[in-house]
């Protein structure tokens, strides 16, 4: 490359060219590399001002396509570059201060950006690095720029700046090409690769390119991508040409396809992840003709939206919304007969649908109504102010409806029965002996039932004591067999409930009586299933959480 001269004085600018068969060792993963060749034009500023055009190009190694969400990394490399022995009389020393500026992509959340060691070819000075800049060239951890440098050493708009000294990344005088081999005059040189990695923020593309917003897109301009300092003697005297380069054909002409994408990254949006559901449905045994009957259905994981249909055969009952993970429809029959029903769910956004397994109501006009009885389960002791839990067992089980808590003739409050059980939780605000009875309400096959009383003695001071929990669980089950769980709570006089758990789902709850819990469950998926039981505590007793075993 001839190299124009003050005074026959030679002041070089790089002779930069396209090096075919470039290698990115350990490159990340993804579509072949994208090399994009272009012309930069170059102002040299020494004691003439000398514009220059060379070839060179930018590599890029970056998957084809990503997700939204994805985080991923992209490689990014310059060409080869080389300047000659001697030119005009004047003696080439070095180039230093080199820098390449890329711009942080849009569409994407940066992450980190690393020299990828062993990619830099005969260089040397200060070890390369790179910055997160501002457009002023300072280090700006909210910048828009990636800037490769030795410590942000160069000729200008940066953190170290000079015309007139050596620094930064150095390319000394080797006359050897990119493969160590002698030349006799050109010295070869290449600035390591990038990788930089980001996430992707939305649906469309990541485009890599060098700086060429604003006021790095002008000719000669300070903000330019690429920038370096030649140095030169000519007869004893040192002569320096910091140059600027921009991606366009000359001088005057636009930016080029240097300043374009140098790679497209497509960014697929993969849309919500969607689990599977599992429904199971709740329906008493039997029911009256012209009575209503709640039909319950439960639905996990927890956080599942949507609605259940319930279905009689392939008759649709009607439909409810699931609320934290339960849709219940009140329903009348009209006729006497077996009813098989279904609940069905709709599935949402991130949830599969999924039907539960088939129920039996017998319906008549005159069902069998079978007795009840209730039983009440009470702290034998409460601090004043301090709540305590109040539970009602029924039995049989399928008995629906509610349960009034009464101190003596006073209503406490009243709970719903689910699966037999009735909590209340109460605050007594008076010392003395209260008298606990539960009265339940009865349902279309269940006659009402009152328990025998249970006393409290409530006190200001009370003494709290720890208490343990183990869970006894069987070994194995099988899917769609209910099975018993139980938590033994010691000492036996603890009260309050237990809540049991499948790993972090809760599966059901069941009331301390004589220091054991028991819940009847049924598992509906194979696999080891890591069963704990949590005690609730009461007013003289800690909580406490059993040791996790498993069923197979």
């Amino acid at each position: 490359m001839s190299t124009p001269s003050a005074r026959r004085i030679a002041v070089p600018i790089t002779s930069a060219a396209v090096v075919a068969g470039m290698v990115f060792t350990a490159a990340p993963a993804g579509a072949a590399p994208t090399t994009t060749p272009f012309t930069n034009a170059c102002q040299a500023s020494a004691t003439l001002t000398v514009h220059k055009t060379a070839a060179t190009s930018m590599t890029v190694d970056a998957p084809a396509s990503v997700d939204v969400g994805q985080t991923f990394t992209y490689r990014i490399q310059p060409g080869g570059s080389s300047y000659p022995d001697s030119e005009s009389g004047a003696t080439t020393t070095n180039i230093s201060r080199l820098k390449v500026d890329y711009e942080i992509p849009a569409n994407a959340t940066f992450v980190s950006a690393a020299v990828v060691p062993g990619t830099g070819v005969n260089i040397d000075g200060v070890a390369p690095s790179v910055l997160r800049v501002n457009t002023s060239g300072v280090a700006d951890a909210a910048g828009s720029i990636l800037r490769l440098s030795g410590d942000n050493q160069v000729i200008a708009n940066g953190a170290n700046n000079s015309t007139n000294s050596e620094g930064g990344i150095r390319a000394p005088k080797l006359k050897k090409d990119l493969n160590g081999n002698g030349t006799g005059g050109d010295s070869w040189f290449r600035l390591p690769a990038v990788d930089v990695t980001v996430t992707a923020s939305g649906a469309g593309t990541i485009t890599p390119k060098v700086r060429t917003a604003g006021s790095a897109a002008a000719y000669n301009n300070n903000e330019n991508y690429y920038s370096f300092l030649p140095r030169a003697t000519f007869w004893g005297s040192t002569q320096w040409a910091p140059t600027r380069c921009t991606p366009r054909d000359g001088q005057s002409a636009g930016l080029n396809a240097g300043a374009g994408a140098l790679a497209t990254i497509t960014v697929n949006d993969p849309g919500p992840v969607i689990v599977d559901s599992t429904t199971t449905l709740t329906v008493p045994g039997t029911a009256k003709t012209g009575a209503a009957v709640d039909l319950t259905a439960t639905v996990t994981p927890a956080g599942a939206g949507g609605t259940v249909e319930f279905k009689d055969g392939a008759t649709s009952l009607g439909t409810a919304p699931v609320d934290a993970g339960s849709a219940t429809l009140r329903h009348t029959f009209t006729a006497d007969g077996t009813r098989s029903i279904t609940a069905v769910y709709s599935g949402d956004a991130g949830h599969n649908g999924s039907t539960s397994a088939a129920r039996t109501i017998e319906v008549s006009t005159d069902p069998v109504i079978v007795d009840t009885t209730t039983a009440v389960n009470v702290p034998a002791t409460a601090k004043t102010g301090a709540a305590v839990t109040l539970t009602a067992s029924l039995t049989p089980n399928t008995a629906t409806g509610t349960v009034e808590f009464k101190d003596g003739a006073t209503p406490l409050g009243t709970a719903p029965v689910a699966a037999g059980v009735a909590t209340l939780t109460h605050t007594f605000t008076t010392d003395g002996d209260h008298t606990i009875t539960a009265v339940y309400s009865g349902d279309a096959t269940h006659t009402p039932s009152t328990s025998a009383p249970g006393t409290v003695e409530v006190s200001t001071d009370i003494v709290v004591v720890d208490s343990t929990t183990t869970v006894a669980v069987p070994a194995t089950a099988a899917v769609g067999a209910a099975v018993d769980l139980k938590a033994i709570v010691s000492p036996n006089a603890a009260t309050g409930t237990v809540e049991f758990r499948d790993g972090t789902e809760v599966i059901g709850s069941a009331p301390v009586v004589d220091g054991v819990a028991t819940l009847s469950h049924t598992f509906t998926t194979d696999g080891d299933h890591t069963i704990t039981a949590v005690y609730s505590g009461d007013s003289t007793h800690n909580p406490s959480t059993a040791a996790a075993e498993t069923v197979r």
